[in-house]
């Protein structure tokens, strides 16, 4: 009996503790702008807030047969957007993926991306020690004017 209520007490406790191992990383306000027939690409938005310094090293979808972090940015008056490897998580400073900035690109879409589905996105996460966690995000397809709201100042 002493070894069931050990054994008990340890599985309680790390289930207690490892909610706070995942919790590192807050997301909120996870979207996907909804595509129109025939379109193969389309960009998911959220904020990312870390507690400690880390990195969002990779991104994946089943939705998606590419998945990649992107930054879109101007040069002589041009906006470019290309892949990053990783995306710095300052301990305590909101990140915005955001339409015109760094965002997540879901290429050669698996079907049409729909107002109101909801689109799964694992994001991982890398630590200063390299210890690695992955979270899994549910975005919200919103319209396809969307983006263009993102983008008023």
């Amino acid at each position: 009996m002493k070894k069931f209520t050990r054994l008990a007490l340890t599985t309680l406790f790390c289930a207690a503790i490892s909610p706070l191992a995942l919790a590192q990383v807050k997301v909120s306000d996870a979207w996907v702008r909804a595509t129109v027939v025939q379109q193969k690409s389309t960009g998911a938005f959220m904020q990312l807030t870390s507690v400690k310094d880390a990195k969002l090293v990779d991104v994946s979808s089943p939705a998606a047969a590419i998945v990649e972090l992107h930054q879109m940015s101007m040069t002589n008056n041009i906006m470019k957007m290309h892949a990053i490897s990783s995306l710095d998580l300052p301990a305590g400073k909101p990140v915005m993926l955001s339409p015109g900035g760094y965002h997540v690109m879901l290429v050669d879409l698996k079907k049409q991306v729909k107002e109101g589905d909801i689109i799964p996105i694992t994001l991982t996460i890398e630590a200063q020690d390299k210890h690695r966690e992955t979270i899994e995000v549910k975005a919200v397809a919103r319209p396809l004017n969307q983006a263009m709201q993102g983008m008023q100042h």
